[in-house]
């Protein structure tokens, strides 16, 4: 049913990868409470950058990989201030372009150039099986990475392809920056305004904790999170919150560690055991 979490308030720490989760979240009537966890600053030396669009422009890629719209958006933003970025726009018309699902991909219709191809799913790994179909034997190959993940099994198996891969990274989190989210959410649970909190990765429980504790907010963590149900997509999420003395209320069924059957996990959970939070 389209809308089993109907009237439900889901609490998500988002990241570059919880898009689509909020998606699903939200096409199944859930109300979803994005926590940004990090803010997005320009690469503090832009000299890489800047060269990698040079080399664009001297020599268009055979083709170009883009990762996020949002490394698309901050290189175009840095060649307009070197006075480059019509120049910049016209070599990439000349390039192969693959995107990783739908948000590079609008980032390029802004400047008025289409993707030849979209991941089915917006993951490395889906990147890396699109691409693995393809003859890129010889490939000058361009690709805008993003931060705060090793891409070195995505490189490597372009590279094992036979591409020259050429590599820039645009952008930085700034995690300390959007302590004050974090500090919102555990207060918004705190006081029972959360249903449920969905956790997607360990990295999420880590980071939840460390900025409580660096707010003397942990205290207040823990009693909001007694709260509010507890979603883990798997394992290794489980196992990081049983570290920090936290509980799982809600998982997949086993071996089913994906956001589709957590979704339906909290779906059945929140029916039973919660009521639906006032509005």
């Amino acid at each position: 049913m389209a809308d089993r979490l109907n009237g439900y308030r889901i609490l998500i720490l988002e990241t570059r990868e919880e898009a689509q989760f909020s998606k699903l979240l939200a096409e199944q009537g859930a109300d979803v409470v994005q926590c940004p966890m990090f803010a997005i600053h320009d690469a503090p030396d832009p000299a890489p950058v800047e060269a990698w669009i040079r080399r664009s422009v001297d020599r268009p890629f055979d083709d170009l990989v883009l990762m996020t719209g949002e490394g698309l958006r901050r290189m175009m933003k840095l060649a307009r201030e070197r006075g480059i970025d019509q120049a910049f726009v016209a070599a990439l018309a000349k390039s192969r372009k693959f995107t990783r699902g739908p948000k590079p991909g609008k980032a390029l219709r802004e400047v008025g150039l289409d993707s030849q191809q979209t991941t089915e799913k917006p993951t490395t790994e889906g990147v890396i099986e699109m691409l693995s179909k393809i003859d890129l034997r010889g490939h000058r190959l361009g690709i805008q990475l993003y931060p705060d993940k090793d891409h070195s099994a995505l490189i490597g198996s372009l590279e094992a392809q036979g591409a020259e891969v050429d590599s820039v990274l645009p952008y930085v989190y700034d995690p300390k920056a959007a302590d004050a989210n974090i500090v919102t959410a555990i207060d918004d649970m705190a006081a029972g305004r959360i249903d449920a909190i969905a956790l997607t990765n360990l990295g999420q429980v880590r980071r939840l904790v460390e900025a409580a504790k660096a707010h003397g907010s942990e205290a207040r963590l823990r009693a909001g999170l007694e709260r509010t149900l507890i979603a883990s997509v798997g394992p290794a999420v489980s196992g990081e919150l049983a570290a920090h003395g936290l509980r799982t209320d809600i998982a997949p069924v086993e071996d089913h560690y994906f956001m589709r059957p957590l979704i339906t996990a909290m779906a059945a959970a929140l029916a039973e055991k919660r009521p639906k939070v006032a509005g």
